[in-house]
């Protein structure tokens, strides 16, 4: 049985990057690294570089799984919003087309989780 409101609800989004003092949030997912269940949401300047980016945020943020050792971010396969992403670490977030909710895939080839697991 289907069931029809009988009124309107307003929807007012609360995760609009007008909302985020000119920050944005950024996802970031490391594929075959399961021991994070869900993409990384990060907050960050639209404008910081994408090099301060890898070495000050996404480092980090996967620095406590054993696989990140091993890992070079400027040597992983991208994918930005689902499409190959090559990115300019010279260039800032916005610059390389990362905006507010994008989405960033790495895969890191060799790197395959936990004794292989993908975990």
């Amino acid at each position: 049985m289907s069931i029809k409101a009988i009124s309107e609800y307003p929807v007012e989004h609360k995760d609009r990057v007008e909302n985020f003092n000119g920050m944005q949030v950024v996802y970031v997912l490391w594929e075959q690294h399961l021991m994070y269940c869900s993409p990384f949401a990060l907050l960050v300047a639209p404008d910081m570089p994408l090099a301060q980016f890898f070495a000050d945020v996404v480092a980090p943020a996967y620095a406590g799984h054993p696989d990140s050792a091993k890992l070079d971010l400027t040597k992983a396969e991208w994918q930005l919003n689902g499409a190959p992403f090559t990115p300019n670490l010279q260039a800032s977030l916005i610059d390389n087309g990362i905006d507010h909710k994008s989405m960033l895939n790495m895969k890191t080839p060799g790197l395959t989780g936990i004794q292989g697991s993908a975990s």
